[in-house]
């Protein structure tokens, strides 16, 4: 795991970033000010710039940021996100965080999950304690790749920390720590495996996070499970959204192999509030532990957005030049 801590004079300068922006642009739209934000990127403390520049780089597979500003009076954990999004909840700690992604990448987001927008919200949701959306909490969040059905997927997955009480832990397990027999990686590099959308993507008309329909009635792509290099391969799985093409038993196996070899080597990343990490959505797959909430203001809270490398092949896929997919 790469990792840096920025200096308090570090971290001051990247407030001091973030809230005078924030005074040029009182109105925010992210998805509109992307490149202007990526542009005030370059303004932050040549430190962290390089850090960040170096990770890319080397592919790191985790990457964490500590220290980061954080508003002294950070209002309460929100309800849900539709509830984040109308109050415009910690619009400052969202802003930080695209700062610090666009060194990395481009954030995209996605027009059939939470209403489009450009950073999500994280945070337990009564009624949604089970679902296996970030909403949940009582419900463990399996090791997969961010957004597994898509071709155009992010490159890296960015969560910040607001708040974790509970010191809740998201599980990351990387591809190269796991070794799997020959015979089934060769299985595993072969287009035997149907990838679908997760259930917080309303990908269908009768689809819906709150009434989630059947795997087999949501559209899929079938692809390998890994796929790259041959000597460091880059991996695409999630055992709740992936299945092997019907009847291939062989396919079948071999992805069970890869799911629980993963999970034994699957450590855990504990996320302070001020501490943001970048998870290599091709090299690592990630999780999240179970936790109980209160409902009560004090809850988890992480900023979320995706990251790609290459803006364009988002634009080669939709034909337009725009930073949502769907």
């Amino acid at each position: 795991m790469a990792r840096y801590v920025l200096s308090d004079d570090e971290k001051n300068e990247l407030a001091r970033v973030a809230d005078e922006y924030l005074a040029a642009h009182p109105v925010w739209a992210p998805l509109d000010d992307a490149d202007g934000i990526r542009l005030e990127a370059e303004r932050l403390p040549e430190g962290v710039r390089r850090f960040l520049v170096a990770s890319r780089g080397a592919e790191d597979a985790v990457i964490v940021v500590a220290n980061l500003p954080l508003d002294e009076n950070l209002v309460p954990t929100p309800p849900s996100w539709q509830v984040a999004e109308k109050e415009g909840a910690a619009i400052r700690e969202e802003l930080v965080l695209l700062l610090i992604g666009s060194v990395l990448g481009d954030p995209f987001g996605w027009v059939n999950q939470q209403n489009g927008r450009l950073v999500h919200d994280v945070c337990p949701s009564k009624g949604h304690e089970n679902s296996l959306t970030s909403a949940s909490s009582q419900q463990q969040l399996t090791l997969h790749t961010e957004d597994v059905f898509h071709s155009c997927r992010g490159d890296y997955v960015a969560l910040m920390c607001l708040r974790n009480p509970d010191v809740v832990g998201t599980t990351v397990a990387l591809v190269e720590s796991v070794d799997i027999a020959e015979p089934m990686r060769q299985v595993l590099h072969q287009d035997r495996f149907r990838f679908f959308p997760d259930d917080s993507h309303n990908v269908v008309p009768q689809h819906t996070a709150e009434n989630p329909s059947a795997l087999e009635e949501r559209p899929h792509e079938v692809a390998s499970v890994l796929f790259g290099p041959e000597e460091t391969p880059y991996l695409r799985i999630d055992a709740d959204f992936t299945s092997p093409v019907p009847g291939d038993a062989e396919a079948e196996r071999a992805m069970n192999q890869a799911v629980d070899q993963l999970a034994v080597a699957a450590e855990r990343v504990v996320l302070s509030p001020g501490e943001a990490v970048f998870i290599d959505n091709y090299r690592a797959v990630h999780g999240r532990d179970t936790f109980t909430p209160r409902y009560d203001g004090t809850d988890r809270w992480l900023k979320r957005t995706s990251l790609v490398r290459d803006l364009r092949r988002t634009y080669v896929r939709t034909k337009s030049r725009s930073r949502l997919l769907g």
